[in-house]
């Protein structure tokens, strides 16, 4: 049996967590006139404890999938799949894949095809809730491109929601990064944004469960490399 495992950005916030129990529950010892209000003021600040516990969790993940598929980033549900303009990175048409993590669901960010990091860069923005339309365009985000040699350039996005304050981002420019791997986190709630060529054969569709580093969310052609160029390298930089 695999022991359990706990994303590295939860580990000083689950620390102090128990911290602030362990205070919480000798405080109440001291001063509740009742013994049942005790345990239930004790177990009530276990179960948040656990909670904390839960949400930073970081399974083992492994997928069976060609080296032209790309794998959803994270865990969520399919909430966009479509044609749009993408203005930041490739300024032309893309396929729009957008998936939604509720605070209950894992929340690390895996990297969605294998190959080389070739764009990486943060934007402070606005807190909307992350189904909404603008969210990807408007609220704090980072955009990370993928060059992968069979497929051409793959973009993620990951943005936070009304909760989410932080996003955390491991990508930089010229990183060689696999399929699967750990990427970053969100701290409690948002979406992440995949762009992908118009003509990928998507596995998908609206309301799909997804497994983050696990489900192939779909295919893309094998590109002639002298197709189309990735742009040059970014620093990673704030926007």
């Amino acid at each position: 049996m695999n022991r359990p495992r706990f994303h590295k950005e939860g580990y000083r916030i689950i620390l102090w967590s128990f911290l602030l129990w362990a205070g919480f529950s000798l405080a109440v010892d001291a001063l509740s006139p009742y013994k049942w209000l005790t345990y239930l003021l004790i177990f009530a600040a276990a179960v948040l404890v656990m909670l904390v516990i839960w949400f930073f969790r970081f399974p083992d993940r492994s997928h069976e999938s060609a080296p032209n598929e790309v794998v959803a980033p994270v865990d969520g549900r399919v909430v966009v799949v479509e044609e749009v303009f993408e203005p930041e990175y490739f300024k032309d048409r893309r396929l729009q894949i957008s998936i939604f993590m509720s605070p209950l669901n894992v929340h690390s960010t895996r990297y969605p095809i294998d190959g080389t990091v070739v764009y990486s860069r943060y934007y402070k923005g606005k807190h909307l809730v992350a189904y909404h339309p603008k969210s990807s365009e408007l609220n704090e985000r980072t955009t990370v491109v993928i060059d992968n040699p069979l497929v051409g350039p793959v973009m993620y996005r990951q943005v936070a929601g009304i909760i989410a304050r932080r996003i955390v981002n491991y990508a930089k420019p010229g990183m060689k990064v696999r399929k699967g791997e750990d990427a970053g986190f969100i701290k409690f709630g948002s979406r992440v944004d995949l762009f992908l060529p118009v003509d990928t054969d998507v596995y998908v569709v609206i309301g799909d469960a997804t497994r983050g580093g696990e489900t192939v969310l779909g295919r893309i052609p094998i590109r002639n490399r002298a197709e189309k160029a990735p742009q040059t390298a970014n620093e990673d930089q704030k926007g």
